[in-house]
Parts: structure tokens; sequence; C-alpha cells
């Protein structure tokens, strides 16, 4: 009797010991798509915050000696899936903020709930300009949703810059059906027309579709010496097929998005060349890309990240979070929203050095002139432009306001 007493007691003061180590954990959600065609994307951002997470728990944590826990979810890309993970993420796990979403259309699904709840929200990857936009003043007191990757008008005017440099005059649009591919469509004609230019044809593809030779014929049909994408998918690499099965000797440019590992291997040859907007790009460039690239090697051994923008932005992300989080000494939602609008440590990351970059009217860390072009050239990705070799991006912090 008496030992089952004293097993009783242990397992209570075990009990009591697992709950006093949760309240010390500060739980973040991270969501995004880990599998289907996304995939490439949501593993590599969630990787990458990962890295910065163990970083962070390994130097101390935040506010004083609390760990930092993720709560993952995978959303498929899926806006209705999206938008459960979000309440369950909300109402079920407290989570105090959010990182992640790579799709638009599961951001400006989801990102309300946080918004409501007045949780942060850190857009790593999603690029649709209205995603730092769909809460703002004055019909909304505050808005709660940031972002740290560039997003589709920055992206649109360096492609569309690209194509009146180059010299082309007719240029032809291929886009998916997704709010990601039609709002960046519409974001790239605007682009263009900014700078005299009209596509001479506009084509549109449904994911999961697997031949777009229709939609490269119509383009060719119409004269155009240029192809621009705006897709995200795995669907992109079949448009550049198209174009190389009609032997149409045309460039393709497009969104970010053309420097995925499952473009670049489902492309193949027919991938070669293609030009678009990167915020990092897998080189050593500095040391703390040096660091970072090796630290995931070793963590996930690969040698090549499958989508090392959404990896280096979800990195960075975590970074500006806990900033936010310990100078705010609170995970309070109003206060750590409150901190980020104004973050009075610099803080080094992947893609740039960040210094205030944000403002209560401005939730965008990256800004035109931190973008490079790139280019893929033997299977990778490396900088389309001689003076980007040595990553002179990372030096190229935000411009105060």
């Amino acid at each position: 009797m008496k030992s089952m007493h004293k097993l009783a007691a242990g397992v209570a003061i075990a009990a009591l010991w697992a709950g006093a180590a949760a309240a010390q954990d500060v739980k973040i959600g991270i969501s995004g798509p880990f599998t289907g065609g996304s995939a490439a994307m949501g593993v590599s951002m969630r990787d990458g915050v990962k890295l910065a997470v163990e970083e962070i728990n390994k130097a101390g944590g935040i506010l004083g000696g609390k760990k930092i826990v993720l709560i993952e979810r995978d959303d498929e890309a899926k806006n209705e899936l999206g938008v459960q993970i979000a309440q369950e993420l909300i109402n079920k796990e407290k989570v105090v903020a959010t990182v992640g979403f790579i799709n638009t259309g599961v951001s400006l699904a989801s990102q309300r709930f946080y918004q409501e709840a007045e949780i942060p929200v850190m857009n790593n990857v999603a690029t649709g300009t209205l995603v730092t936009k769909q809460f703002l003043p004055p019909e909304h007191k505050n808005n709660y949703i940031f972002r740290t990757s560039a997003n589709d008008a920055i992206q649109s005017a360096m492609i569309a810059e690209a194509v009146k440099k180059s010299g082309y005059t007719k240029p032809a649009i291929i886009a998916d059906s997704t709010n990601y591919g039609q709002l960046g469509r519409a974001d790239l004609e605007k682009a263009l027309a900014e700078r005299g230019l009209k596509p001479v044809a506009v084509e549109k593809f449904n994911i999961g579709d697997t031949d777009m030779t229709a939609q490269a014929l119509r383009a060719k049909d119409a004269g155009a010496d240029v192809v621009l994408t705006y897709a995200i998918g795995p669907e992109l690499a079949q448009t550049v097929n198209a174009v190389v099965k009609l032997g149409w000797k045309v460039p393709v440019m497009g969104s970010w998005t053309l420097s995925m590992a499952s473009f670049i291997d489902s492309a193949g040859p027919s991938g070669e060349g293609v030009l678009m907007p990167q915020t990092f790009i897998q080189a050593p460039s500095t040391p703390k890309r040096k660091a970072f690239i090796e630290a995931y090697q070793a963590a996930y051994k690969v040698e090549r990240i499958p989508s090392p923008v959404s990896a280096a932005q979800g990195y960075d992300s975590m970074l500006l979070l806990a900033a936010a989080i310990d100078q705010a000494k609170s995970t309070d939602g109003r206060k750590v929203r409150e901190a980020l609008e104004n973050l009075e440590k610099k803080i080094e990351g992947v893609v740039t050095t960040y210094d205030k970059p944000y403002s209560v009217t401005d939730h965008e860390t990256i800004t035109a002139n931190i973008p490079v072009l790139g280019t893929v050239k033997g299977g990778r990705v490396v900088p389309a432009n001689q003076a980007d070799i040595e990553g002179d991006n990372a030096l190229r912090v935000k411009p105060k306001s």
C-alpha cells in the first residue's frame, strides 16, 4: 500500500513538473503546405524556421529563459484547411503568434482569424500584394499582418523592367488560376503598362494541368517575343516544356517561384536561362549566409535547399518575431505588434540586416532595392547580373522612412 502511495505521489509530482515546464514554453504556430505541389516551399520554410528556433532556444530562449515551441500544421495549400488550422491554433493551441503561409489564397482566407484575435502573423512566403493590406485603417484600428517576402508589386516591377531593358516589346503572360497567379498577373500587367508595354496574349491554366501547349501556341501565334509566368505549382515546368516542344526560341521570365527545385528538376534543360526575382540565392556570400546554408545542409541532409528563398525568409521571420517578443517583455499580441512596428534592435538575417523593418503604416520588410535577379544555370539558381555575384543584396537594407 505504501509503495502505491509513493507511486501516486511520484506521478503527481511529475505532472506538476511537466505543467511547470509547459508554462515556460511559448507556443508559436507554423502552417504551410508540407505535402502536395507546394511542398518544396512549405518544407523549406518550416525547416528554416526550425533552424532559427533551435538557435534561439540554445542561446537561452526568450523572455528570460522560456523556450519556443512550434505547433506545426499542414494546410496542403487548401484555403478551407488553412481556415480550420487558424481556428485550431488560436482557440485550442493558444499560440501567441504564427509564422508561415506559402499560398496567397490560404493567407487571405485564414489570417482574418488572427487579426480578430489580435495575434500577430508573419507571412514569410506568400507574396500577394493584398496580404498586408487586408486590414488597414480606418476600417481596422490596428494591423496584425506582417511580411518578410518580396510582394508581387515589387516582383512585377522587376520583371517588367527586365523586359523593357532587354528590348522586348511583345510580352505574353501565362499564369495559373489561383489567387497567387491572378493577383500577380494583374500586378504584372500594371507594371508593364507603366512602362508602355501591353501583353499580346494573357493565358491561364489550372492547378493539375499537365500540358500547356495550347497556351504557349496562342502566345506564339500572337507574336510574343518573351513569355512571363506567374504560377506556384509544379505546372510551371510544363509551361517552359511547352515552349520548347513548339521549337519556339523565346526567353522566359517570371516570379520567384521559378527558383524552386521542383521546377528546375521537372523542367530540366528547358528551364535553363529562366529569369526571376530573388531575395536569397544559395551562395555563401556573407558569413551569415554561409552559416545558414551549412546548418541547413547538416540538419536536413541535402546539398541543395529545395526552395532557398522560402527557407531564408522563414528563418528571418522567426528572428524578427523573437526579437519583438523579447522587446515587448510579453506574449500579449498587442504588445508584440507594437514591438514589431518599432524594433529597437538591429537583426542580422539571411536575406538582409533588418533595421526598423516595420512601422505602424508599413508591414513589409522587403523593399525594391533588396531583391536581385536570378537565373537557372546548370540546374542551380545563380545571380543574373555580375554586380550581384557577391550577394550585395545582403547589404541593401530597407530605407528609413
